[in-house]
């Protein structure tokens, strides 16, 4: 397949390639959007119809995949053109149908006025039209597509034929017999377009100068050399310097600069010449496409090019990606120069044997040699990794044996490189593959293949190439100490950790999209880009998914949305905590429940809110209710508990942040409150987790409801003959002593009972808050003791008589 066939998409991808840094994308697509909205919708309808017909009228005699390529892309244009006009018919045909349902049904022999009746008919009238446009439309949309997917069959169907068509074998002396006969008209051929423009190009000095093609020349020389050369050292020496993002950001930048300006100035250093040219109109019409071969072809080396340097980065392993060392990269450079160069000479050879309409077997030896060549490349290449193989193992072993040395005898596992591997393996049945084909004649066949590899290589390189710089790029820009991520840590008070989620978060994002532009590279080149340019289409429209058209314009926006409601909720509700609430005079459970009922209303009007930015309804939200009702019904009963009581706790509070309550055996504070449990800190300072129903379904006790207050109690004996009065006194002044201790309630001394010569006190006093108990009493059992020993007081000490019984043995003087 000659590259010929692939300009379509390369041109496709080289012009956003160009245009995404200027922003010239935007404006291009805003005014043909603009040109486009001006027709009416049923004016585009009918375009669209006459472009389909005109499209059915040209099948017939199209037979070149160039042709059967337009004629799809001009289907699906017009399945555009007809989705857009019925999407804006489609309001239309609500608005009128909310102002018939404003009129009401007219019940059978009933008469109204003549003005509603007038209105009524035109709104009729003008709803039935606007269905029969919007029927009109779908069902020329779906003509188009269905013909752009025949032509697709069509284009398969010879793209399969050109590959197996089997010509002369290079082995084969009838082949080198025609050459040689052929050979003379074919040169004589060659130098008719040589001369064709030479011609041209004197014709056009003639009547307009040497100034405009000399202009472009010294443009294109100073991009190529000067300009080239000089941004390639700046954009190191920024990577070098202080001002550069710390971390693996600078190395992968660099390479993607590297690549994007070895990419693009000589490129465009082609366009200028070629356009220096097309200015004095020096191009005759039949070197017009070699003209466009020329810049084409010099994009796709410069990018082969280009890559390879930004990859290997010779004599600087420092900034090398690849784990490569010197030798090796210096040895892939060449074989990356060699393909660049054979790409762009045998890309400029075909389309010069195809516009000046050489034999048919001078066509079949080019395109035999041009097989060759790539499989000579790539032999040549496979050759030089079997020797970077062979001596890594030889590095790799010598290795071993040194740590097993040091390691008693235990040498490290050996690593191998993965990629080197499959790239041998790819390499030997590319190079079997082409080699077979081309001594059978299947040539097309050797061709495609050979090419295939070289960029399916190119392909791989470059997307892991650029999902590396998209993982680096994000994590440095989201990375908590970066300037983007100080400032989103100041305006929205984000945490570190969730910075880094985000960056995680839009890497994956990011490298998926680029491997999913990958295989679309590699898999489009076995067509054309119509089945693509049909998908992205389908993506525009939106996808059907139970009834409901999601687009993904409508579902970032969506997402956008829900952030915002986020955004916009974690403010209010930091306002009513930092700056509202305090001032209330409420106390510290109130306010937790505020807020916390505040966020969760709030998250329920942002999902809301993002619902209806996607088009789904509240009717849907209703049918979406009942079906979580079956699964409530079924095994959700406990979740559904656990939230209402949890409602329940923030509206009636019955428990509150703070409180000091006994659960079970269990006791301890109260520290959060949410919809579905609430934590209970413990005296050991661990947290108990408890379900929001069983505070609601089951006994607890509320040690601080209602400011409660802390009891301390004593419990002691005294001998029956102690002065009782002067112990009670001595406890009431214990009582008065402590600073915690409260006058009121007053502290109370109480006999409690007199047995067995004892006298048994019981002593209360009160503090401010059931925390404070412990300590108290404590501090209260220690003044106790102190007290009743400076005064002589006698504590009971309970006494532990044991009463042992031994047998007399014999022998024993009792005895």
């Amino acid at each position: 397949m000659s590259l010929r066939h692939r300009f379509p998409l390369l041109r496709m991808l080289l012009l956003v390639f160009l245009l995404l840094g200027s922003g010239v994308t935007t404006v291009a697509v805003a005014a043909v959007d603009t040109a486009t909205a001006a027709a009416s919708p049923q004016a585009r309808i009918g375009q669209a119809e006459r472009a389909l017909q005109a499209v059915r009228r040209s099948l017939d005699d199209a037979d070149a995949p160039e042709t059967l390529r337009t004629l799809s892309e001009q289907a699906l244009q017009a399945k555009r053109d007809a989705d857009a006009a019925v999407a804006a018919l489609v309001p239309q045909l609500e608005q009128v149908d909310a102002r018939i349902a404003q009129l009401g049904p007219l019940d059978d022999g009933a008469t109204e006025e003549r003005s509603i009746s007038r209105q009524r008919g035109a709104l009729d009238q003008q709803r039935s039209q606007l269905d029969a446009d919007i029927k009109r439309g779908k069902l020329l949309a779906e003509d188009a597509r269905q013909l752009s997917d025949s032509i697709e069959k069509t284009r398969a169907q010879q793209f399969g034929e050109q590959l197996g068509r089997k010509v002369g074998s290079p082995l084969s002396p009838a082949l080198w017999r025609q050459f040689a006969a052929s050979l003379p008209d074919d040169l004589g051929r060659l130098r008719g377009l040589y001369r064709q423009a030479a011609g041209g190009l004197r014709t056009a000095v003639a009547a307009h100068g040497w100034t405009t093609p000399l202009l472009g020349a010294g443009l294109a020389l100073l991009m190529l050399f000067p300009l080239r050369l000089w941004l390639r050292r700046l954009g190191r020496r920024y990577a070098a310097s202080d001002l550069a993002p710390a971390g693996r950001l600078r190395r992968s930048g660099l390479a993607v600069w590297l690549l994007l300006v070895g990419t693009l100035l000589p490129g465009l250093a082609a366009m200028g010449v070629v356009a220096s040219l097309h200015g004095i109109s020096a191009i005759p019409p039949r070197l017009e496409s070699v003209a466009d071969t020329l810049v084409m072809a010099s994009f796709v080396a410069a990018f082969y090019a280009a890559l390879a340097a930004a990859l290997l980065v010779p004599h600087r392993p420092s900034w090398r990606l690849l784990g490569i060392d010197d030798v090796a990269a210096l040895h892939l450079r060449r074989f990356a120069w060699g393909a660049a160069g054979l790409t762009w000479v045998s890309a400029l050879l075909r389309e010069i044997n195809r516009s000046a309409r050489t034999s048919e077997v001078s066509t079949v030896t080019l395109d035999g040699v041009v097989a060759l060549s790539y499989v000579a490349l790539i032999m040549a290449a496979l050759v030089t990794l079997a020797r970077l193989h062979r001596r890594r193992a030889a590095e790799a072993a010598l290795a071993e044996q040194q740590a097993g040395a040091a390691n008693d005898g235990k040498p490290p596992r050996a690593t191998r490189s993965g990629w080197l591997v499959l790239a041998r393996l790819g390499g030997h049945l590319t190079v079997l593959a082409a080699l077979v084909a081309t001594l059978l004649g299947y040539l097309n066949f050797a061709l495609f293949v050979a090419q295939q590899m070289v960029w399916v290589t190119v392909v791989v390189m470059a997307v892991a190439l650029l999902t590396r710089f998209a993982d680096d790029l994000s994590l440095w820009l989201f990375a908590p100490d970066s300037a983007f991520g100080r400032t989103l840590r100041l305006s929205t008070g984000v945490s570190p950790a969730r910075l880094e989620q985000a960056g995680v978060l839009l890497s994956a994002a990011l490298r998926i999209t680029l491997v999913l532009l990958g295989v679309a590279a590699v898999v489009v080149w076995f067509g054309n880009t119509a089945a693509l340019t049909a998908w992205l289409d389908t993506l525009n429209t939106g996808l059907q998914i139970g009834g409901q058209t999601l687009r993904p314009a409508a579902l970032l926006w969506a997402v956008v949305v829900l952030l915002l409601g986020l955004g916009l909720m974690k403010v209010l509700q930091q306002w009513l905590v930092d700056t509202w609430l305090p001032k209330t005079g409420l106390d510290t459970g109130a306010r937790n429940s505020i807020s916390t009922v505040a966020r969760y209303l709030g998250i329920a009007l942002a999902v809301l809110w993002s619902l209806a930015t996607l088009g789904i309804g509240f009717e849907k939200l209703a049918l979406l209710a009942s079906a979580l009702s079956v699964g409530i019904g079924f095994g959700l009963q406990a979740i559904t508990q656990n939230f209402v009581s949890g409602l329940i706790l923030l509206a009636e509070r019955p428990v509150k942040i703070g409180d000091w309550v006994k659960i079970g055996d269990q006791e301890g504070d109260i520290r959060r409150i949410s919809v579905r449990s609430t934590e209970i800190q413990v005296g050991d300072k661990s947290t108990l987790i408890v379900p929001n129903s069983e505070l609601i379904t089951k006994t607890i006790r509320n040690m601080t409801m209602a400011n409660a207050l802390g009891r301390v109690q004593i419990q002691f004996s005294v001998p029956l003959g102690a002065d009782v009065g002067r112990v009670r006194q001595l406890l009431l002044d214990l009582f008065a002593g402590h600073e915690k201790v409260l006058a009121d309630p007053a502290p109370s001394v109480f006999i409690d009972s007199i047995s067995g010569g004892l006298v048994a006190l019981n002593c209360f006093a009160y503090v401010s808050s059931p925390r404070a108990v412990y300590g108290v009493r404590s501090d209260l059992l220690f003044e106790l003791l102190r007290a009743t020993a400076e005064q002589g007081i006698a504590l009971v000490t309970p006494t532990d008589v044991r009463v042992l019984h031994a047998d007399p043995q014999p022998g024993d003087p009792a005895h």
